[in-house]
């Protein structure tokens, strides 16, 4: 793999790029899926390809190929500085790259079962009875469960002289149960919707998450929800639970500190930032307890957001987003790091394949544990709603205004648990909702969640990050006037 790097790099320097990068990528993937108690997906497949991005007259180009011989990556090295040098004809600057070290080096995330290495058959057998279980439970209309498994193997080198191998193991699953009855539609997922729980690591996470006994408790809670109360319409106290919190700090967090949307770079997909470059280190984001960090260190967790190097070649970081309330960072590249300030980038340039260009992407944005323990949380709130595993969203391409359903909720009355609610929802504009946090929960309670399914780019890419979170508090939120059709 070494020497076909080498080649890409010697053509587009002898071709007149004055900076190269090029990585190899080897990715396999594995996909198993039931519904109401059949096969409904069973496909595993990999791809292996070249991709190399060169600066060129001031401006960037980049090309890709699946024909791994000298020939066909001298091309493509070829064809890529072509691109660089038709697009310094319509340029607004020079591309001006942050300084970064060279590195060699190979790195293996951590894990104790490969998921590859699992026959299929077992695999199967268990979505097979964690479905089984969830049809037990009378009135349940359909039962879905599915597995995923990545591994990429990455060799990244750059015209400065770094030399780069990655491995990385992904694993993840989850169940649903869904009830209709009398044109009503309840759904309960675990231990998230959309896909379940997915982090950096074997097959172990799976064991780790015992569908089989869970499925059940969803199915018999999915059922239920058809009987509970309406989640009432006020101005009140919330709290989240840890997953919803999770994609809450993706939509109005995670996002609007990518810069390149903030620069109006990349807008194709899903908007640009309401965080304009006057707000770093002046907005009051958050209440003095908040505190969210965006780290792609393995010290940070097993997440989808964690690496050793970034796709430009930079070590993995911890950069202060939101620290005592305050705006402090934004997710950064080598390209733009000066803009805010910076000697070097952040260390946030991914890509999904060796076919698609690395852009700004999530790390793991976390919000910091808190004080708290769960249960003196629930005692400390006289009246609130307790909302739980995310049901569906919405948010405006800036990201300030949002509003959020799950998929069960429990009403608070005098410290305890007082009943279920159902089509819980609440809204708000990001910078007020989180101003309005008052407690959270502590490390104990604490967990970094999977977001598999991010997509962003045109021709889009979709992209692990991860969110760590444990539940926490909010007073004064508009509670249950978001989607009230559903």
């Amino acid at each position: 793999m070494w020497d076909l790097c080498t080649n890409a790099l010697d053509t587009a320097k002898l071709r007149g790029a004055a900076y190269g990068d090029v990585r190899v990528m080897h990715l396999r993937q594995r996909d198993l899926t039931t519904k109401n108690g059949q096969v409904g997906t069973l496909a595993q497949s990999e791809s292996i390809g070249l991709g190399i991005r060169v600066l060129a007259n001031g401006a960037w180009g980049f090309a890709s190929t699946d024909r791994l011989t000298r020939e066909g990556v001298a091309a493509c090295a070829a064809q890529a500085v072509s691109i660089a040098k038709a697009s310094a004809l319509a340029k607004r600057g020079e591309v001006v790259l942050a300084a970064e070290l060279p590195y060699v080096d190979s790195w293996q995330s951590p894990f104790r079962k490969d998921p590859f290495e699992i026959p299929l058959e077992t695999q199967l057998a268990l979505l097979l009875a964690a479905d089984a279980e969830m049809r037990r439970v009378k009135g349940v209309t359909l039962t879905e469960t599915d597995m995923q498994f990545r591994k990429i193997d990455s060799w990244f080198a750059s015209s400065i002289g770094s030399h780069i191998h990655q491995r990385k193991v992904i694993s993840g699953c989850g169940i649903s149960a869904t009830s209709f009855q009398s044109e009503e539609i309840q759904k309960r997922s675990y231990p998230n919707s959309f896909g379940g729980q997915h982090s950096l690591q074997g097959y172990e996470l799976v064991e780790s998450l015992d569908l089989v006994r869970n499925a059940p408790v969803i199915a018999e809670e999915a059922v239920a929800l058809h009987s509970a109360s309406q989640c009432p319409e006020k101005i009140g106290t919330l709290i989240l639970g840890g997953s919803q919190l999770g994609l809450q700090i993706h939509e109005s967090v995670g996002h609007p500190i990518e810069l390149d949307r903030v620069l109006g770079q990349e807008a194709n997909f899903a908007g640009t930032s309401f965080l304009t470059l006057d707000q770093l280190n002046q907005l009051k984001y958050a209440s003095s307890i908040v505190n969210v960090v965006a780290d792609a260190r393995l010290d940070h967790g097993q997440g989808l957001g964690t690496f050793a190097y970034d796709d430009e070649g930079v070590p993995a970081q911890c950069t202060d987003i939101i620290k005592d309330g305050k705006f402090r960072g934004y997710l950064s590249n080598r390209e733009t790091a000066h803009l805010v300030g910076l000697d070097r980038s952040s260390g946030t340039m991914r890509t999904e394949s060796w076919n698609r260009l690395p852009i700004i992407r999530m790390t793991n944005v976390s919000l910091l544990p808190g004080s708290w323990n769960y249960d003196d949380l629930i005692a400390d709130t006289h009246d609130g709603i307790l909302m739980e595993t995310n049901r569906s969203w919405s948010i405006d391409d800036r990201r300030y205004q949002f509003q959020f359903s799950t998929e069960i909720g429990w009403e608070i009355k005098g410290g305890k648990k007082f009943r279920m609610l159902k089509n819980p929802s609440y809204s708000g504009i990001t910078t007020e909702f989180w101003n309005s946090c008052d407690a959270i929960c502590k490390f104990d309670y604490w967990t970094l969640w999977g977001t598999p399914n991010c997509g962003k780019g045109q021709p889009m890419q979709t992209m692990g990050t991860g969110h760590g979170a444990s539940p926490a508090r909010f007073r004064n939120v508009r509670i249950g006037t978001a989607f009230s059709n559903q």
